[in-house]
């Protein structure tokens, strides 16, 4: 069975972008915490179903709750960064970003003495607008990214970037896409021993992975299936259905996404909302938990652990003397889109 990869983007229900408008970082104090409860819950779900993942944990909820992050940790799950203050990436300057994440960044290495290697935008706000947050990234020494949604959405996507994970080459200012074809992340990881491996996450490299959130191709449309807000509300069955597809026909594990909040159906309310904020906040969070233990039990999931997968899929592979770094950016150079082609164009309507 296809190992498919289970993430959760750690923050509280008055924290997210949809609420920003009412909402700022300087209140969050005044409203009352759910995280850790929510948390917790969906700890015990993924113990029960014997399932590890990767938790995106806001840089200001691992401050005011390490413990919680201790114990996420400590159940041998993921932690990787998901900002510090949950603010969409393209209305920062580049110092801002690169303030906030480095923020978060060493709050989360500090709590738990690891090393954090992987990166979710808030609201996938890693758009063609914000493609300079990349090379911020790769300074900042991040193994990967998961932070572009290739569909239309009012606030993010990137619709026309591949659906499968994929390399940026960051030799020039613009970000280019190296289309890995599909491959999954094991398989990209096959090109690097453990010597070219240590040059993708060296802060010179030119090179990030971009693991993108998982759709489903409908009549040549890419349909986002794979969590959240789109899963309350389609119905199950449909979620099943289109995710089986993804590791049935197309042979390839898909990427889920979830928040805390999404199982807690009795969270205060935004009164001063707009109601399409209300309603994509509040649509079937009754339904959340009911569906995700069926989700556990359909489907086989792991986390991201890029470095896990990455020593461990090298180590069944070539020897580190092998490759090296620079072959392993020659093997990718041969599969990146022509030069000439710039980055917006890829993402473009044709």
């Amino acid at each position: 069975m296809i190992k498919n990869y289970l993430t959760i983007d750690v923050e509280d229900y008055f924290q997210v972008s949809a609420f920003e408008e009412c909402v700022t970082h300087k209140g969050w104090e005044s409203y009352p915490s759910r995280v850790e409860n929510n948390t917790e819950r969906i700890l015990s779900l993924l113990e029960k179903h014997q399932v590890k993942g990767t938790f995106f944990i806001l840089g200001w909820t691992a401050e005011k709750f390490p413990q919680l992050v201790k114990k996420i940790s400590s159940k041998g799950h993921e932690i990787a960064c998901h900002s510090y203050y949950h603010r969409l990436v393209y209305n920062l300057t580049p110092e801002e970003f690169r303030q906030d994440t480095r923020k978060a960044k060493d709050v989360l290495e500090q709590i738990t003495g690891r090393p954090v290697l992987g990166y979710r935008a808030p609201s996938y706000s890693i758009t063609k607008n914000s493609l300079w947050a990349l090379h911020i990234l790769r300074e900042l020494g991040f193994y990967y990214s998961s932070s572009v949604f290739p569909v239309y959405h009012d606030r993010y996507g990137m619709p026309h970037a591949p659906r499968y994970p994929f390399l940026w080459n960051l030799d020039s200012t613009t970000p280019q896409i190296v289309d890995m074809k599909g491959e999954t992340v094991r398989e990209i990881l096959d090109y690097f021993a453990t010597e070219a491996l240590s040059g993708i996450v060296n802060k010179t490299s030119s090179l990030l992975l971009e693991i993108p959130i998982s759709t489903s191709l409908v009549f040549k449309k890419n349909l986002p299936v794979s969590g959240g807000g789109y899963f309350r509300l389609f119905p199950y069955w449909f979620t099943r259905r289109a995710l089986q597809q993804i590791n049935n026909k197309e042979k390839k594990p898909f990427i889920f996404y979830l928040h805390p909040w999404e199982v807690d159906p009795e969270q205060p309310r935004m009164a001063n909302a707009t109601p399409r904020s209300r309603f994509r906040h509040y649509l079937n969070l009754h339904r959340t938990y009911e569906r995700l233990e069926k989700l556990l039990h359909d489907f086989s999931f792991t986390s991201i652990d890029i470095q896990r997968n990455g020593l461990e899929s090298t180590s069944k592979t070539k020897s580190s003397n092998d490759v090296s770094p620079a072959a392993a950016n020659t093997m990718c150079a041969s599969r990146q889109a022509p030069p000439e082609i710039p980055p917006f164009q890829l993402f473009r309507r044709r």
